[in-house]
């Protein structure tokens, strides 16, 4: 730990920067791990299976309840958008799940963005502590007096590699996380649509009735069978 408190004393204004960076990343990385993680998890195919059930059953506002019930999930938000215009037609069905989806995306990707840039930044920083070190070491050689040539030498050079050290220890774990995160939210999305569009083909096909002779034919389809069941009398001959 004293190390640590050194390395950011040598590493002077950058290395705080980096330090106040690595802060605000660790608070949104925790964040982002709670809403991606644990607020927007679902058991997918169970919800599904339920949500299902109910709409063959024709019991739509119990399936809004249902989804209303687990409404921070987006995948419960977006279907319930879809049911809530289930008495409607196909575009205005389709209409709603296009409204539910642009309500979910921002909220999935919200601040992860932030996330790459302090990575960038970070290693930036790292990188100009690097070159005011060198700096302050080329002076300490040029201008610095014998005397203190030495410890000006070594100050610059310390805080040249300090800040390097500082960026990179905050850079890559960020980057790697945000990694971890953005792979979450792709995968959340991707089932979203996935399901949402099933919910949607089923709403548009639940009462679809296939194709039948019965239907097409009724009048000649009852006539052959009633010609089935009494045959046509037999025709009386004269003699």
């Amino acid at each position: 730990m004293e190390n640590l408190v050194k390395m950011i004393v040598d590493g002077g204004i950058p290395a705080y920067l980096i330090v106040a960076m690595g802060i605000v990343a660790l608070a949104l990385i925790f964040e982002r791990i709670k809403v991606l993680y644990f607020d927007y998890s679902i058991k997918t195919q169970e919800f599904m299976t339920q949500v299902k059930n109910l709409i063959m059953n024709d019991q739509i506002d119990d399936a809004i309840t249902f989804c209303s019930a687990n409404s921070k999930a987006p995948l419960a938000h977006v279907v319930k958008g879809v049911l809530e215009r289930s008495d409607r037609d196909e575009e205005s069905i389709n209409q709603g799940l296009d409204i539910s989806l642009a309500e979910i995306i921002p909220n999935l990707g919200k601040r992860l963005g932030y996330l790459s840039m302090i990575a960038n930044v970070a290693t930036l920083m790292g990188l100009l502590g690097t070159i005011t070190g060198l700096i302050m070491a080329f002076q300490a050689v040029s201008f610095a007096d014998p005397s203190q040539k030495q410890v000006v030498l070594a100050q610059g050079i310390s805080m040249a590699m300090n800040t390097t050290a500082l960026g990179l220890s905050v850079a890559i774990p960020v980057m790697v996380l945000y990694s971890f995160l953005h792979t979450r939210q792709n995968k959340i999305l991707e089932e979203v649509s996935e399901h949402s569009a099933k919910v949607v083909d089923l709403l548009t096909t639940r009462h679809y009735q296939p194709f039948s002779a019965a239907k097409a034919f009724p009048k000649n389809l009852s006539e052959s069978k009633m010609n089935e069941i009494q045959p046509p009398a037999p025709s009386i001959k004269s003699v």
